[in-house]
């Protein structure tokens, strides 16, 4: 296999500078920002905002920006043509994190599709119906536009995602995200919050389920179980969720807003455990930080969610939706020692098989051989795939 630099394109609708900016952008910024510092060539073209830059270079990339958030589909096309037709890029990857840009319809070089998930019919619990309906509807072309252009899936959920649309599973490979060893770690059980404290670190978004967490521990409440939530992050949703806690927990929910990511770990290490409540994730990049910290995650059996819980070794994972199985998972975690010591434990072990460098060497090693003609391989067939061969 040749070791000759690649010159790549990467489109994506945020880079990670943008406010918007969330888990995708962090992913695809410590990969890239990886390759780049390998000897690959990498142009970001994404969307802008307010006061941005329309050019600058962030990690290495030599970012493009054009339009905004809700007008970036729109104009992104255009500006290739107008300002990337001619250069001389060896594939152009599409990370397929929201709408669908069609890439393979107007690009020049080979594309290679990166999908953290599709939305499917979750956009309809976060969305009013003509949105969503207009998100659903822009997925379901899929298989046709892309038909022939290999695929890297963050999860074995989303290969399944993908191949159930209809894209060959001979070209969907598997790479998991990484995280950061040297920043998430463990010190150890001392440092813990004294009382119960379950932490969730994210976007507030109403698909992602929450009240069901806060309903479960209000029923810990009346039990005499004095567990309580702290929730870090900012989202659309977050004061109609103030607003349900108040009503049915009130004193148990700590709504702490934005936190810089050195609160983000100090919270990861003190909490009891992690929750995650949603009914579908392309991962659960959290989960695994956590899980470095020596924190146990309780999270939904839910696609992506069960494959960053190592069920009853890193934590334990609960049917969607099911507030008893919420109810006794919490109270479980909240009164029994040894399994939370049980838990951190394997929780340690099981986060030191993800790696950022890991991530990267599989999807370089990948983008190589799509570049080399090499075969794609999927995550169902005999032979091992980029991200199972190591």
């Amino acid at each position: 296999m040749s070791a000759a630099r690649l010159k790549l394109l990467v489109i994506n609708w945020q880079d990670r500078l943008n406010p918007q900016a969330g888990g995708a952008e962090v992913h695809l910024h410590e990969i890239f920002g990886r390759l780049v510092r390998r000897g690959h060539e990498v142009t970001l073209l994404c969307s802008g905002w307010p006061g941005a830059p329309r050019r600058e270079n962030v990690d290495g990339f030599d970012v493009h920006r054009v339009g905004g958030r809700h007008t970036f589909t729109f104009l992104a096309q255009a500006y290739y043509r107008r300002c990337l037709l001619d250069g001389g890029f060896d594939l152009v990857v599409e990370d397929i994190n929201k709408i669908p840009l069609y890439c393979p319809l107007w690009v020049r070089s080979p594309v290679v599709g990166l999908v953290p998930h599709l939305f499917g019919g979750t956009a309809f619990q976060e969305v009013s119906v003509p949105f969503a309906a207009a998100v659903w509807l822009t997925e379901r072309p899929v298989p046709y536009f892309y038909e022939s252009v290999p695929f890297q899936a963050i999860s074995r959920s989303t290969a399944d995602d993908l191949a159930e649309r209809g894209i060959p599973r001979r070209l969907i490979t598997v790479i998991h995200p990484g995280i950061d060893h040297s920043r998430f770690a463990s010190f150890g059980r001392e440092g813990r919050f004294a009382q119960p404290t379950f932490v969730y670190v994210g976007r507030l978004k109403r698909y992602k389920g929450l009240e069901l967490v806060i309903d479960a521990l209000a029923r810990l409440a009346e039990e005499g179980v004095g567990a309580r939530l702290i929730v870090a992050g900012k989202g659309d949703h977050g004061a109609e969720l103030q607003r349900h806690a108040a009503a049915r927990a009130p004193g148990v929910v700590d709504f702490r807003g934005y936190i810089s990511e050195d609160e983000k770990v100090d919270l990861l290490r003190r909490a009891w455990a992690v929750v995650y409540p949603s009914p579908k994730e392309g991962w659960g990049i959290t989960n695994i930080e956590a899980a470095a910290c020596g924190t146990p995650a309780i999270a939904s059996d839910s696609p992506g969610l069960r494959e960053s819980v190592a069920h009853e070794k890193s934590g334990l994972l609960i049917p969607h939706g099911e507030l008893e199985a919420w109810v006794d998972a919490l109270r479980r975690v909240a009164r029994d020692e040894a399994l939370r010591r049980r838990l951190s434990g394997g929780a340690v072990e099981f986060a030191s098989g993800f790696s950022w460098e890991r991530t990267a060497d599989q999807t370089e090693a990948h983008l190589r051989e799509v570049h080399c003609g090499g075969s794609f391989v999927g995550p169902d067939n005999t032979k091992p795939s980029v991200s199972e061969a190591s």
